[in-house]
């Protein structure tokens, strides 16, 4: 990762667990599940979203009501904080156990150029089969994003071709309720430990 990613990616990392501290304050003060947008605060974290898992089956938010949802947005062609975080994620549904079937984690793509069903198909094998891996058109990418409040954009690497870029994009992991509502979020750096201790708590 260049200092330029790096830099991009740990500042607006930092504002949406700034942003997502709020959030959490703003459940426990009134209550899970309500269903409303946090009081006193002008936004919401989540919302519907229509994509297709890399098994080409077409995907929506309310598929998984139900369920707690992990939701994060990265990219394949990630070179460290994806992969580092899908594996956490993997390990922590391990240390839930029989518990992870009312866990949902969902990947959803910031790069949907490169990011086919056929290439979340062959990434999707390095982690937990759990996880389900969304693209779509761009345009559907970004209602995704803006739904999430997740930034993303594009990085051209110095003399290389149209193709070659990194993304930069928000990293953080959020946990969603069994109606769809912001519970709160991991930042980069959790343990599977910590993540599965987390998710224990909205059981």
């Amino acid at each position: 990762m260049t200092p330029v990613v790096r830099r991009g990616v740990i500042a607006f990392s930092l504002a949406f667990l700034f942003l997502g501290g709020a959030l959490v304050f703003d459940y426990w003060w009134a209550g899970p599940d309500s269903g409303t947008a946090p009081t006193g605060l002008p936004f919401k974290i989540g919302g519907p979203f229509t994509l297709t898992d890399q098994n080409g089956v077409e995907r929506h938010a309310a598929d998984f009501r139900g369920k707690l949802m992990l939701v994060y947005f990265g990219y394949a062609f990630c070179p460290d904080a994806c992969p580092t975080t899908l594996l956490a994620i993997s390990n922590a549904l391990k240390d839930l156990g029989s518990d992870a079937d009312k866990v949902q984690p969902i990947f959803i793509t910031v790069d949907p150029a490169r990011d086919t069903v056929k290439e979340l198909k062959l990434y999707s094998t390095n982690f937990s089969p759990r996880i389900l891996m969304l693209t779509g058109p761009p345009a559907a990418t970004a209602a995704a994003a803006k739904e999430y409040r997740v930034f993303y954009e594009k990085v051209p690497q110095p003399g290389g071709g149209k193709d070659d870029y990194l993304v930069n994009h928000t990293s953080l992991v959020y946990l969603m309720s069994r109606t769809g509502r912001f519970l709160t979020d991991f930042a980069p750096g959790f343990t599977p430990k910590q993540m599965a201790n987390g998710i224990k708590r909205f059981f």
